[in-house]
C-alpha cells in the first residue's frame, strides 16, 4: 500500500487497555511518502503518531487522527561484515530482524523477552534486555534518519548532530519519524541457558553478585511464594540438540496454556490467587539449553496482562523488593503474576531511565481484566521513594513537570522538541500532557 490514507474504525494495543479510532491509518513504502505524509498532515493541522506491534501498555502511540504503521518499511538496508554494523528498516520486527542478521554472520548484542515489537518502536521507548555490563538496545544505536514535523529528511549520528542524537536514541516518537536505523552488532554468538529455582530469602542477598558473574541474569519472584525463578545466561562454544516437545511443554503448556487457565480461575476467583501464585512458584522449570542468541532471548507470550515498570538505582534492588513484599502482606494484592527483576548498564542517553546510573529495571503485571489500579499505585509510590523513572512503555502515572525533575537534559530534549516540530505534528494530547508542551 502506499501512502494513500485508509479508514480504520478502531485500534487497540495488546494488552487492550489502549484504545483509539484514528481518521486514517497510513502505510508509506518509501522514506518520501513518510515526509509526504507529515507535510499533509502539517497542512490540515492534523497530528500524527507512528504504532509498531502495539507492545506499549501506555498510551504513547495511540491517535485518534492519523496513525502510521511502518509494516512497509521492513528488511536490512545495508551490511558491514567488516565494522560489525547494518542499516535496517525502522518497521523491521525484531524476531525478523534477528533472523535476517544471523544469516549475515552478525546479531544484537542484546534484547528482551518479546521480540515482536519494531526497531523503531524498541528503540523509542527504551526497551531493554538484562545484563549488568549491557545497555538497553537504544545504546546499540549508532545512526538514525528521521522525518521531522516539517517533513524533511535528516541523516544523524553521534558525529554529525551530537546533541540531536543524544536525544533521538529514546524519543518516543516525539522529534520525528524514524525511518531507518544503524546497529552496532557483534558476529553471531550462541548463549547457554539455566532456569533454576531459588529460596526469594536465599537470593535477594546474591543477586548483584549473580548479576555481576553472569553476561545476563534475570529473577522472577511470585507474590506470596518465597520460591523464585532465577534465570542466567552466558555465551558459550556449543549448542545443545532441540528438545521440541520439552520446549512445547514449558513454553505452551505450562507458561501460556496452563498459566492462561489459571489466569482466568484468578479473574473469577481472585480468593485463590495467593494459592496460584504458590503453585506456579512451584512449578518453575528447571532446565538448561544452547543456541544461538536470537534463538533465546524472547518467551512466548500468549497471556495478556497489564505492565508498570520502573527503573531504580541497581543498589537498591533488594530493598525495593522487601518494601514491595511489606505492601504486598500489608494490602492483601489479588496478584498471581510474577514480578520481574533486571539489570542493566548506565548510558548517556537524555531521556534513558538509565542516565548516567547503573539501574534495576522491576516490572510488575497483573492479569488483563482483573484490577490493576491499587496495586500499581501503591507500588509506584515506592518505585518513587527510591528515585525511580518509569519505562516510556508500560503503565505509570507522571507527567511533564514529574519528569522534568527525574531528567537531568528534560529542558534541552524539550528545546530540540521544539526545534524539530514547531507545529506539534508529531504529538497526540497524550505526548502534549507528558512532555508538558
Amino acid at each position: 500500500m502506499s501512502n494513500t490514507a485508509v479508514h480504520l474504525r478502531k485500534w487497540r494495543n495488546w494488552s487492550g487497555t489502549v484504545i483509539a479510532a484514528p481518521e486514517e491509518l497510513a502505510y508509506p513504502r518509501t522514506i518520501e511518502e513518510v515526509a509526504s505524509i507529515v507535510v499533509k498532515c502539517s497542512k490540515e493541522g492534523k497530528y500524527i503518531r507512528v504504532v509498531g506491534s502495539g507492545h506499549s501498555f501506555s498510551a504513547v502511540a495511540a491517535s485518534d487522527q492519523v496513525l502510521m504503521s511502518l509494516d512497509e518499511m521492513q528488511g536490512i538496508v545495508n551490511v558491514n561484515r567488516s565494522e560489525n554494523t547494518a542499516t535496517v528498516w525502522a518497521g523491521t520486527k525484531l524476531k525478523l530482524l534477528g533472523e535476517l542478521l544471523h544469516a549475515k554472520g552478525l546479531a544484537q548484542v542484546n534484547l528482551g523477552d518479546i521480540d515482536v515489537q519494531s526497531i523503531a518502536g524498541a528503540i523509542s521507548t527504551g526497551t531493554h534486555g538484562t545484563g549488568k555490563r549491557l545497555g538497553s538496545i537504544s545504546t546499540q544505536v549508532i545512526g538514525l534518519t528521521v522525518v521531522n514535523g516539517l517533513g524533511e529528511i535528516i541523516e544523524c549520528t553521534e558525529e554529525s548532530h551530537p546533541q540531536l542524537f543524544k536525544a533521538l536514541q529514546i524519543s518516543l516518537g516525539s522529534l520525528g519519524i524514524i525511518v531507518q536505523v544503524k546497529l552496532k552488532l557483534k558476529a553471531t554468538y550462541l548463549l547457554g541457558y539455566e532456569s533454576m529455582r531459588m529460596q526469594l530469602d536465599k537470593c535477594l542477598p546474591q543477586m548483584s553478585q549473580l548479576a555481576e558473574e553472569n553476561r545476563h541474569f534475570e529473577m522472577y519472584w511470585f507474590p506470596y511464594a518465597n520460591t523464585c525463578q532465577v534465570k542466567i545466561m552466558n555465551e558459550v562454544n556449543f549448542s545443545t540438540p532441540e528438545t521440541p516437545i520439552r520446549d512445547y511443554f514449558n513454553e505452551h503448556i505450562m507458561e501460556n496454556s496452563l498459566f492462561g487457565a489459571m489466569s482466568m480461575i484468578c479473574k473469577a476467583m481472585p480468593s485463590l490467587t495467593k494459592t496460584i501464585s504458590r503453585l506456579s512458584a512451584s512449578n518453575i522449570p528447571v532446565t538448561t539449553k544452547a543456541a544461538y542468541s536470537h534463538k533465546i532471548y524472547a518467551t512466548k507470550r500468549k497471556v495478556r496482562f497489564n505492565e508498570m515498570e520502573y527503573n531504580v538505582p541497581a543498589e537498591t534492588m533488594e530493598d525495593v523488593i522487601r518494601d514491595m513484599r511489606k505492601a504486598m502482606d500489608k494490602h492483601n494484592f489479588r496478584v498471581h503474576f510474577p514480578v520481574e527483576c533486571r539489570y542493566v548498564a548506565r548510558d548517556n542517553i537524555w531521556l534513558s531511565p538509565s542516565y548516567e546510573r547503573d539501574s534495576a529495571y522491576i516490572a510488575i503485571h497483573m492479569y488483563r481484566g482483573m484490577p490493576y489500579e491499587q496495586y500499581f499505585n501503591t507500588m509506584e509510590e515506592i518505585f518513587l521513594h527510591y528515585d525511580g523513572r518509569p519505562h516510556w512503555g508500560k503503565m505509570h502515572s507522571l507527567k511533564g513537570a514529574q519528569l522534568q525533575k527525574l531528567y537531568k537534559r528534560w529542558d534541552d530534549f524539550i528545546a530540540i522538541q521544539s526545534e524539530m516540530d514547531p507545529k506539534r505534528v508529531l504529538l497526540s494530547p497524550y505526548m502534549q500532557q507528558l512532555l508538558h508542551i
